[in-house]
């Protein structure tokens, strides 16, 4: 079996046509940092190359999914990244190069010819749901939810899901709230195909599984290209470049400064808890001037 630094992957013991990958940070609630992408991909063609593998399962170990990226390194810390200039003028397009690179390796669940099944427990959060929606198939937890919180400042989902998943209606009403919605209501707007009690999600999982597993691969493959190409006419590949880039600018525009400064004087808690609030983020000239103030706190011994 290949080895990973952020997950395993390895065909169910009881039934080998299913592949189940497990992301294993659960320390930081499989918080996606900076190789986790990079080994979703890896653990992805290993299972498109096994002939034997008819599916993937994709869950998280311990007490969610995947809680989004691991921001609370980017945001408290003054450090130089791609993603995250301090001392020097921001780079759009090395910033674009990092986030294209995880939006394309978070893709390959979604472009591989195998069916992909995210299993969601606990909660799918920003880059968390980000994988959950790149997969094919969604089984939800009842007592789990999933949203792209960080839509209200310092973020943009990169894969631009929401909308092909949802239609315009609900996607901008998730995109303009940041707001983060249960499994039933994922059920209900078509988001989720199954939602079971927690006692009961493996094995809800696991039967939808292994009836899909029960088909040809090669006809799989065949349902799972026609449909993605609806989506691929549709511009997919198009909007997730203008989400890629528009995801760097919230990070580095008046309001994202704001955040981040705001995050590395009072700490990533307390920010998320204000951006989370419904409390209004300054924007413009008030967060420039906060900004202002905020590192003038940050020079001070």
């Amino acid at each position: 079996m290949p080895t990973f630094d952020t997950l395993t992957i390895e065909p169910d013991h009881h039934h080998p046509r299913i592949a189940r990958l497990l992301l294993s940070r659960p320390e930081r609630l499989n918080a996606i940092n900076e190789q986790m992408p990079h080994d979703i991909r890896a653990a992805v063609e290993w299972a498109q190359a096994n002939d034997s593998i008819h599916v993937i399962i994709i869950e998280g170990a311990g007490k969610g999914f995947c809680g989004g990226y691991d921001l609370a390194s980017f945001a408290e810390q003054v450090r130089e990244h791609p993603c995250q200039q301090e001392k020097t003028p921001w780079e759009p397009m090395d910033d674009y190069a990092v986030m294209k690179r995880n939006t394309e390796d978070l893709m390959s669940l979604w472009r591989c010819s195998k069916p992909t099944i995210a299993k969601v427990h606990g909660y799918a959060a920003a880059g968390g749901s980000d994988i959950a929606l790149c997969c094919d198939l969604l089984v939800m937890a009842d007592n789990a939810r999933i949203g792209y919180m960080p839509t209200r400042v310092w973020g943009c989902p990169t894969t631009a899901m929401w909308t092909f998943r949802l239609g315009p209606t609900r996607a901008k009403e998730l995109m303009f709230t940041g707001d983060i919605i249960d499994a039933q209501t994922a059920l209900t707007w078509g988001l989720a195909n199954r939602v079971a009690p927690s006692d009961q999600l493996e094995a809800v999982t696991l039967e939808l599984a292994q009836r899909i597993a029960g088909v040809p691969r090669s006809h799989l493959a065949m349902h799972k290209m026609v449909v993605n190409q609806v989506m691929l006419t549709m511009g997919l590949e198009q909007t997730q470049m203008m989400a890629t880039v528009f995801d760097g600018i919230t990070r580095h525009n008046p309001e994202g400064l704001w955040f981040r400064r705001y995050a590395q004087v009072e700490g990533f808690k307390a920010a998320v808890a204000w951006r989370d609030s419904g409390r209004p983020i300054p924007d413009g000239d008030e967060a420039r001037a906060q900004i202002h103030e905020l590192e003038q706190r940050l020079k001070q011994p």
